[in-house]
């Protein structure tokens, strides 16, 4: 190949150039140890002095006109590789979306669970006072029953006389939910109250300080314990989405009497034990029992008159055991890996 065919074909080869592998395969070609342009200059040696001065000049310009179109197209490739070209006929990319957290995911099917039943949903303050978080739930100021919740007490900016209840707190239940309720409606009455509760405790994998909690109350003139029986026996099973058995085990709360714990088979093993039960077959759920006479006498309700029970377990509590999810501390981690399994 002589002079005039490599100044004719290279620059065309290196402006069709695609790619930085086949630009460097065009160098070579021309201008690398054994390339045309070189074995060309190489042979001037052996050539008179008259063609060399002919020759040479040429041959030498359009090395260095070869090395410059190299250059320049090599920067344009590193530069169409840094900002590739868009296919507009491609499709577009969905944006990622956000879904709801299990527990909240987790609370609308129970709530919608009790709707079914005839339940209507009631809300209350986080921040609550002494009278509703306790004594109207027969547990005044020196009842031992209060050191069964760890309650995380509010200073007081400022001292407002006008106020009735000044000892305010950060609700240990969502139990105040009722009284506020009953003190504003009268019975008959079918609610649930889902919402945030607090406790003064330290972190582990079945404890947290703030969690999620729901208490259902409902309050007629012939309610038994029987209905109660009934209710949420028909929830657990919807819940589980199975067969599950409900126990009761008589227990203690101020603010019923009597007072039960409720139990149910556990929906893991059905009964045959495994790590969910500690091998038991059962697991603890809520706590509930016949509202206390002294409860409806702090709401203006004549005990005479008027039967009710309640209920209340946690949301959280109620999600480990349906996902079986070993650690309470996963669902406020924020990892995101967790979350999107639901």
């Amino acid at each position: 190949m002589n002079l005039e065919e490599i100044k004719k074909t290279a620059p065309i080869e290196i402006q069709n150039a695609s790619g930085l592998n086949e630009l460097e395969n065009i160098r070579i070609k021309y201008l690398g140890r054994r390339g045309s342009l070189t074995e060309i200059l190489k042979s001037l040696k052996n050539l008179a002095l008259n063609q060399k001065k002919k020759i040479g000049p040429k041959a030498n310009s359009l090395r260095e006109s070869l090395e410059k179109l190299i250059q320049e197209k090599k920067q344009l490739l590193n530069q169409v590789n840094k900002f590739p070209p868009i296919d507009i006929t491609a499709p577009g990319k969905k944006k990622e979306i956000g879904h709801l957290h299990p527990l909240t995911q987790l609370e609308e099917q129970i709530e919608d669970i009790f709707a079914s039943l005839g339940f209507s949903i009631a809300e209350g303050p986080e921040i609550e006072d002494e009278f509703h978080n306790f004594d109207a739930l027969n547990m005044p100021a020196d009842h031992p029953a209060r050191d069964m919740w760890d309650t995380l007490w509010l200073k007081p900016q400022t001292q407002n006389l006008k106020l009735k209840f000044q000892n305010l707190l950060l609700r240990t239940h969502t139990s105040p939910v009722q009284i506020r309720y009953m003190e504003k409606n009268q019975p008959p009455i079918r609610i649930i109250a889902p919402g945030r509760v607090f406790r003064y405790e330290a972190s582990d994998a079945s404890h947290e300080i703030e969690f999620h909690q729901l208490e259902g109350l409902m309050v007629d003139k012939n309610i038994s314990f029987a209905n109660f029986k009934s209710v949420v026996s028909s929830f657990l099973k919807r819940l589980f989405s199975k067969n599950v058995e409900v126990r009761f085990r008589l227990s203690y709360f101020p603010f019923v009497e009597p007072g039960v714990e409720v139990d149910v088979s556990c929906p893991a093993c059905d009964k045959k034990g495994c790590s969910l039960c500690n091998q038991s077959g059962w697991l603890e759920i809520a706590g509930a029992g016949m509202v206390h006479p002294k409860v409806f006498e702090a709401v203006g309700y004549n005990p005479k008159d008027w039967q009710g029970f309640a209920f209340g377990f946690g949301i959280d509590r109620v999600a480990m055991i349906k996902y079986n999810i070993p650690d309470i501390r996963l669902f406020y981690s924020g990892d995101l890996r967790f979350i999107k399994q639901f």
